[in-house]
């Protein structure tokens, strides 16, 4: 799936469920810490899967439209 790691893909499953994710919420289900879950968000975000909405603690990332 789009060179995606175990972790980023259980990211885009809890996204189609819950139409958004936190930093927080990706460490939980990926069982990470901070810098992994920087890490793997920045690479959905690159590879154009996710867009970031807000910032600093009240960030969160929801799934990325056509033409974003």
């Amino acid at each position: 799936m789009l060179g995606l790691n175990e972790r980023q893909v259980k990211a885009m499953f809890y996204l189609k469920a819950h139409g958004k994710i936190s930093n927080r919420e990706y460490r939980q289900i990926a069982n990470i810490s901070d810098e992994w879950a920087r890490v793997d968000l920045a690479d959905l975000i690159s590879k154009g899967l996710v867009r970031v909405v807000g910032k600093g603690r009240s960030a969160h990332y929801v799934p990325a439209q056509v033409g974003d």
